[in-house]
């Protein structure tokens, strides 16, 4: 980016937020998530509350109470974003997939490290941004890519079911509302996307890690919601190579595991490897070798109804291998359901553009609303750096050599470091 083209996002930056004036019930507040945002945007080391405060010349303790106290509807802002979304960067309904695979939603989870035992949802648990058991939180998102277009378009908490849903008091010192309780992520992930689909968010397919895929539970909410995935699965999912030919009274016929049906089930028998070359942005090219078969998911120990894709697939590069399940139908090119598998890379660079650049993992409260509120507000931010990515990536950056140019097709760039005079005035 040139630094005209820098100091042009200041201006932009402040008419984007004003379009979300009125979900505030004043101008205060609405000055108070400019503040906000303009800080998550800034060159702050730390993007907590008391450092955006002081930098903008703000009382802290104000700043505190618009984001867990002050009346403003940060639900209707997600709902509003999710729409803005829709209206200004995904196809109509019915218009040609961009790129052959179209909108692919993304379904996965992020933590955070936390220091003590007051913020919301913390406890020690897996904490993938340290790698190991830690105190952490734990929050279920749902992004989406269209082309090059990638943002977040939801975000809740993971509430413990042990440490926080069954201590009620220790929830209600947090603000966490009653009707918030335990649920599985993959059951939080679902009425995301119930939710997303209800602001108008058609997804082409929907793509997601073997956690989720090993949930029949989410695989049969998503088929009853008519949607399309490709998705990892672990390699002991059960399956049925074949559909059984009768039932024994005695016993029920036993599912094999994936990595089994995928060696050695008659739709896999002599099959050879195919080779896919996929394409990467920044690095290169990844060449799998692949195989596939229909089989019959196991649900409750008996076979679906249908058949259901069934991917090997062995990196030729170090013998890794992953499994995919897909409810595509069986015509879908093999080519495509690979690209879309492999998109979610892409919400990992979203999480890690969103705590790096945006403060994502900053929060300091006690507060269940904070929290939510502070999300919502990072998600608002990198929703505007995504609309600046796609306007700049037709633009030149200040030369006409094509190489600058490819330069900036990047997945996202990184707008800050920005200095915080610079963007308030």
């Amino acid at each position: 980016m040139t630094t005209e083209q820098v100091v042009a996002l200041g201006p932009s930056f402040t008419a984007y937020l004003r379009t979300f004036k009125s979900f505030f019930v004043n101008k205060a507040s609405v000055e108070h998530m400019q503040r906000y945002c303009h800080g998550l945007m800034s060159d702050l080391p730390r993007k907590s509350v008391e450092p955006i405060a002081l930098a903008a010349g703000c009382a802290v303790r104000t700043l505190q109470q618009f984001l867990a106290d002050y009346t403003w509807d940060h639900e209707g802002m997600r709902d509003e974003i999710q729409r803005r979304i829709v209206r200004d960067h995904l196809p109509a309904p019915g218009e040609r997939p961009e790129g052959g695979i179209g909108t692919v939603g993304w379904i996965d989870e992020t933590s955070a490290a936390k220091k003590g035992d007051k913020t919301p949802g913390v406890q020690r648990q897996y904490c993938g941004a340290t790698g190991k058991i830690d105190n952490c939180i734990v929050t279920v998102h749902l992004a989406c890519r269209c082309g090059d277009f990638m943002t977040l378009l939801d975000r809740d908490l993971f509430v413990p079911e042990e440490t926080w849903d069954q201590d009620r008091d220790r929830c209600r010192e947090a603000h966490i509302p009653d009707d918030v309780a335990y649920r599985s992520k993959w059951e939080i992930a679902l009425e995301q996307i119930t939710r997303a689909m209800g602001n108008g968010v058609r997804f082409d397919w929907l793509t997601f890690d073997e956690w989720y895929g090993g949930k029949p539970g989410f695989l049969a909410g998503l088929e009853g919601l008519g949607q399309l995935y490709v998705c990892e699965v672990p390699s002991n999912l059960p399956c049925f190579p074949t559909y059984p030919k009768y039932k024994s009274k005695q016993r029920s016929f036993s599912p094999k595991r994936v990595d089994n049906a995928g060696a050695f089930g008659k739709p896999f028998k002599g099959k050879p490897w195919k080779k896919i070359k996929l394409a990467r942005k920044t690095l290169p090219p990844q060449v799998w070798e692949v195989r596939t078969g229909q089989v019959y998911l196991a649900r409750d120990g008996k076979p679906t109804q249908r058949t259901y894709w069934l991917i090997v697939a062995r990196n030729a590069a170090t013998d890794e291998i992953k499994y995919f399940i897909s409810n595509a139908p069986a015509r879908t090119p093999l080519l495509t359901l690979m690209k879309i598998a492999f998109t979610r890379a892409g919400v990992e660079h979203l999480f890690r553009l969103a705590k790096t650049e945006i403060g994502f993992a900053h929060f300091e409260g006690r507060s269940y609303r904070g929290l939510m509120r502070h999300m919502t507000l990072c998600q608002l931010v990198l929703l505007f750096a995504a609309e600046q990515t796609d306007r700049l990536r037709g633009e030149k950056s200040g030369s006409d050599d094509r190489t600058d140019r490819q330069g900036a097709e990047h997945d996202l760039p990184i707008l800050a470091p920005t200095p915080l005079q610079a963007i308030f005035h």
